[in-house]
């Protein structure tokens, strides 16, 4: 654990769970999953709303792995139809995540991502990728000098979302507020264990 003070605010940093959430969010930002085409593209079977989402955020999916044709005499909801699936190491996924993606895309509400917002990703996806982000990560107990910790910390200020590890576990905790130690005349009460 690394304890450190920000203005007036004393807290402590899971040092495995800050440098987990860093390397997650790398390669969730990062990392470019290999295609494997089919040989006979396979239709979706997605309402006509999805068709457009999709075909809109064509991009996004390609980031994801996924590639389409679109068949422009078929009919509506059958019209675009997987060419290529991501793999990983495999894994090989499929039209569940791609519909899974489309029901991402419309929680985002306007059914366009742009390059400002982070990378929808299916949830296996997410799951691989916060498996590497464990392994790669400093282990918990390692001795860590100031420098290493200085770098934890400040990767941690770095994060759009560095609260909690991908897992769940919490990066950070709020231990004290160093003003609420002083006693009622304003002088630092002695004798408080932090």
């Amino acid at each position: 654990f690394i304890i450190c003070c920000l203005r007036n605010n004393v807290f402590i940093i899971d040092q495995h769970a800050a440098d987990e959430k860093a390397n997650y969010e790398r390669l969730e930002a990062n990392t470019i999953l290999k295609r494997q085409p089919l040989i006979v593209p396979a239709p979706l079977d997605v309402s006509a709303s999805d068709e457009v989402m999709l075909l809109e955020n064509r991009e996004l999916f390609r980031k994801n792995g996924f590639d389409f044709f679109e068949d422009h005499a078929g009919r509506v909801g059958r019209r675009v139809l997987l060419k290529a699936v991501p793999y990983s190491k495999g894994i090989v996924f499929g039209p569940d995540d791609v519909r899974e993606l489309l029901a991402q895309l419309q929680g985002i509400g306007e059914g366009h991502v742009d390059s400002r917002t982070v990378v929808p990703r299916p949830s296996r996806v997410r799951t691989m990728l916060a498996s590497r982000a464990c392994r790669y990560s400093i282990m918990i107990g390692r001795h860590l000098d100031l420098k290493q910790m200085k770098k934890v910390v400040f990767n941690l200020s770095t994060l759009r979302s560095p609260w909690n590890c991908p897992h769940g576990r919490p990066t950070m905790r709020h231990l004290v507020s160093l003003g609420a130690l002083n006693g009622p005349d304003g002088h630092a009460c002695v004798g408080v264990e932090l």
